[in-house]
């Protein structure tokens, strides 16, 4: 589960600099955070301070699961779509062949394209789910495609260049076609109106009855059912195609697989080694046991200063929250700023016992709360170029419950953001008076990223299932729901004294800087991610806006959050942040109610009330007051480019890191590099 920021245009306002990860000034002067901007993007730096003091054994681990990470790169664009690769590489093609002139406004409304094509890992937008609609026409790509050598082209065998345009032209150029990659409309067929490749040929009734039938509810250690798979009907017969080796996806698996096992040679202690050999296992089996018993040694590997996700892992992308994007985090531990979140999650219980949430939904014993800030070092699949700020995993209600989770908060991510955005007029435009922003500026940094800490190293973690509760009953509405749970418990904690008391902040007027951040946000700001006419659907947008319009209506009456308008703009403003900590409780209290009961129709109810829907006036005002700014809503990152270094007989004496490729070069780069499946996957 992750989270991410709350909207990357004040990051500045809502991030710390975390520790060791934090830039001294004179660094952060030598260091260019910004590569690009272009359409809603950002694309940023970050550095991985830290690496060069590491062994160089731990320098060596962290090459090898940087290779295995990249090489998962196009399992992901697959997965969002199954044109998605024919796309990007008949685009490419183009791109770095074309001899016709590429300054006209086609060409480079094409090079716009082909890179919101490589930052969302395919055709539709990476938060929004819409389709790119193209700038340019398809004369012009036509034309293009048919002056380039027909080798360089993602030809099936026999195919033509002029019948690869047939073939792909309208899923580009026709809105009415794969309009969406996650559809969340409520009454409609959510797998045949989705155009991600996790289903072919079966409704949403057929796959929903399809793992209901593998189900047993007196089952206490449920696989995650569907998780690796692509759920088909051929002759009739609805079944599973499995990602491993020797399935779907064996050619980017067997070479993930054949990385794992050089860090497996070269594993910092034999926990670590014991969880990349049960990775190894199940990428070989494909058994959802192995995954477990993964997961499970991953949970307990608390001494390994490297870490990693490697994996099938979040269920986002799936419009039935039930199968896993490919995704990939290669990290290592951020000893001073760990701290912090070592606080928090040594008094798991203590949160645990006094959260507003009814007796029987609480655990009685909370275990294996661990929790860490990291340095990342590598970013791939789902997990890039956008990222999380935080992650806690596993997923697995029942692993979580018996075994524990880890959180973690990425603290040069973090810190990344925070110097990308400084000085950006943000806070100028939507804050509505001068001691909210003293507030914001004194405390925002600090309560922005203790919430990022409660809602991953607590939030996810806290409540349990009743007995029999199916952990997918909430269906499509699963995602947003346990989202907000966890957002819940972070704003209601985030306000308690015990935070003095832990000495994690100040004093008692510090949460109110996340509190204001936070609503103004869900009610507000993030409007800038949707484009005019459109609802919101994305899980985490969802979460933000139920939560900031449940507490402004339930508030309503004693004008305890109002939205006020001075000189023709309009603001938030909070009257009384003492009843809005309790409101949050009382909605952590409904929601945990909801998710323990498995009470879809409550859940459903909620979500359609208050998170889907957008007053359009707002909107408007918002983008247009947004516009001015030249900011750009969301940000993602170029990775840094590690390389070994060996003497003369070939043995290995240093890995370095560098940090000036550019964004097309790494992607191309990866492209060629990293690209081993075919474009059409079945």
């Amino acid at each position: 589960m992750k989270k991410y920021a709350i909207s990357m245009a004040i990051t500045a306002t809502l991030l710390i600099s975390c520790g060791g990860a934090k830039t001294t000034t004179a660094e952060a002067d030598k260091f260019d955070y910004t590569v690009e901007q272009f359409a809603d993007l950002q694309l940023l730096r970050y550095r991985v301070p830290g690496f060069e003091e590491l062994s160089l054994q731990q320098k060596e681990l962290v090459y090898y699961l940087t290779e295995a990470a990249l090489q998962g790169r196009d399992i992901l664009f697959d997965q969002n779509g199954k044109y998605n690769l024919r796309i990007r590489r008949m685009l490419e093609a183009v791109y770095t062949n074309y001899q016709g002139d590429k300054t006209t406004p086609d060409f480079k409304n094409m090079e716009i394209y082909l890179k919101r094509v490589w930052f969302s890992n395919g055709i539709h937008h990476h938060y929004g789910s819409e389709k790119f609609v193209p700038a340019f026409t398809q004369e012009f790509l036509k034309q293009a495609v048919l002056s380039i050598d027909a080798a360089k082209l993602p030809l099936a065998e026999g195919q033509t260049a002029a019948q690869l345009c047939n073939d792909v032209f309208p899923i580009i150029f026709d809105s009415k076609i794969m309009t969406k990659r996650v559809n969340q409309a409520d009454g409609e067929d959510l797998v045949l109106t989705s155009a991600c490749n996790y289903y072919d040929g079966v409704t949403q009734k057929e796959a929903e009855d399809f793992y209901a039938s593998m189900k047993d509810p007196k089952d206490e250690t449920p696989i995650s059912y569907g998780l690796n798979s692509r759920l088909v009907k051929e002759d009739g017969k609805v079944q599973e195609k499995v990602w491993k080796v020797g399935g779907l996806y064996t050619q980017a698996i067997e070479k993930i697989v054949y990385w794992l096992k050089k860090a497996e040679g070269v594993a910092e202690n034999d926990a670590q080694k014991a969880v990349i050999s049960k990775l190894i296992a199940f990428y070989e089996s494909g058994s959802l046991k192995d995954y477990d018993e993964y997961s499970i040694l991953w949970v307990k590997d608390l001494n390994s200063r490297i870490d990693f996700v490697n994996g099938f892992t979040e269920s986002y992308g799936d419009p039935l929250g039930m199968k896993a994007s490919w995704e990939s985090l290669v990290n290592f531990k951020d000893l001073e700023a760990t701290h912090r979140t070592e606080v928090i999650s040594s008094n798991a219980q203590w949160f645990e016992d006094h959260s507003p949430v009814d007796k029987q939904y609480k655990k009685e014993i909370v275990k294996g709360v661990s929790a860490k800030v990291i340095t990342a070092a590598i970013l791939a699949g789902d997990l890039y170029p956008a990222t999380a700020i935080g992650i806690n995993l596993p997923n697995a209600n029942w692993i979580r419950a018996h075994h524990g989770s880890k959180s973690v908060t990425i603290g040069n991510i973090t810190d990344a953001y925070n110097k990308a955005a400084h000085g950006n007029g943000f806070n100028e435009e939507f804050v509505y008076n001068d001691t909210e922003k003293q507030r914001i500026d004194k405390y925002g940094d600090l309560t922005g990223e203790l919430h990022t800490d409660l809602h991953e190293c607590l939030g996810h973690g806290s409540g349990k299932l009743l007995p029999g509760v199916d952990p997918d009953a909430l269906k499509a509405y699963g995602s947003t729901i346990e989202e907000a749970r966890a957002d819940l418990f972070g704003l209601y904690y985030v306000a308690d004294p015990k935070l003095v008391e832990l000495k994690l902040v100040p004093d008692g007027e510090a949460y109110k800087a996340e509190y204001y951040t936070f609503l103004m946000n869900g009610l507000m700001t993030q409007l800038v991610r949707i484009e005019p006419g459109n609802v919101i659907e994305e899980a985490h947008m969802r979460n933000r806006q139920l939560i900031a319009r449940w507490v402004f209506e339930k508030g309503a009456k004693d004008k305890v959050v109002e939205l006020v308008k001075k000189d023709g703009k309009t603001y938030v403003v909070v009257n009384d942040y003492l009843k809005l900590r309790q409101l949050f409780g009382d909605l952590l209290a409904e929601i945990q109610r909801i998710r323990s009961t498995g009470d879809f129709e409550a859940a459903r109810t909620l979500v359609e009330s208050y998170a889907v829907k957008v007053d359009p006036v707002l909107h408007t005002e918002i983008l247009t007051r947004y516009k001015k700014l030249n900011l750009a809503p969301y940000k993602g990152f170029v990775n840094p480019k590690y390389e070994l270094v060996t003497d003369q007989s070939g043995k290995i004496t240093d890995v370095t890191v560098t940090y000036n490729e550019g964004y097309a070069d790494q992607m191309l780069r990866y492209s060629k590099d990293y690209s081993v499946l075919p474009s059409i996957n079945k």
